[in-house]
């Protein structure tokens, strides 16, 4: 669908690169050159409410001459919903038992197990953002993106983002659920392509056990992701203790 051009009462950071408008996602023209400016973005958000995100080269776009943020299409903005959706509600929704034998899903099985509690020592989830942003900012090609938001989770539904679109389309359920992580775990968006996220993490699971839970729910928020890793839940979950940054794909 087609969004006129969103235009922010205050005036965006001077230092950034030429860019242009593509609904309510501004985004640079060309690959950001020096990651430090993806740092700088976060520390203006409270002065712009502008929330940097990093939009990453996809290939089976660039090859054609196309970019998915206009070459695609988009679902209606969602923002408006966020707070209905109840996102131990939609993980259990989302929680599919039927994908292999069961052995997978140990020590869990049919029924979802629920949310994971918050951890009680927490970082500064800007600051994170921040940091992590500006290394995979340094290390591969991304474009950068803002939007104008009160908080990063619900940047999928303010754009009407299809990314799994496959499995659902119900985008309001999915920040739903970011807004929890954000909440519970500090988990912050830094990167958004056609059909994956990324997340800073500042108050990831530090153990096994804990880290159990939170692989629950990746599975069940994309089992895509789930499905192209090694091994179980318990393998998957393993290496979710002290990680501080969480990827997802629905491709």
């Amino acid at each position: 669908m087609t969004i006129a051009p969103f235009r922010p009462v205050t005036p965006i950071v001077q230092t950034l690169p030429p860019g242009h408008w593509h609904g309510r996602l501004w985004v640079s023209d060309e690959p950001l050159t020096q990651s430090s400016r993806y740092l700088t973005c976060v520390a203006e958000y409270d002065r712009t409410g502008l929330w940097p995100v990093l939009i990453p080269r996809d290939q089976r776009f660039a090859v054609n001459g196309e970019d998915w943020i206009d070459d695609r299409g988009r679902l209606a903005p969602a923002q408006h919903k966020i707070g209905l959706a109840d996102p131990a509600v939609t993980l259990d929704r989302w929680w599919d038992a039927s994908c292999c034998d069961g052995a997978c899903l140990r020590p869990f099985g049919a029924k979802f197990p629920g949310l994971a509690r918050r951890p009680q020592r927490r970082a500064d989830p800007l600051a994170e953002a921040g940091n992590t942003g500006s290394v995979l900012a340094a290390h591969a090609e991304y474009r950068l993106g803002l939007v104008q938001t009160e908080r990063p989770a619900d940047i999928p539904a303010i754009l009407g983002w299809t990314g799994m679109i496959k499995f659902t389309d119900q985008v309001a359920e999915l920040s739903g659920v970011l807004r929890s992580w954000e909440e519970r775990f500090g988990a912050t968006l830094i990167s958004l392509g056609f059909d994956s996220l990324e997340l800073s993490v500042s108050a990831p699971p530090r153990s096994q056990g804990r880290a159990l839970t939170v692989a629950a729910e990746h599975r069940a928020f994309s089992l895509p992701t789930f499905a192209g890793q090694p091994g179980n839940l318990r393998e998957y979950a393993a290496g979710l203790v002290h990680s501080r940054h969480w990827k997802f794909s629905w491709a």
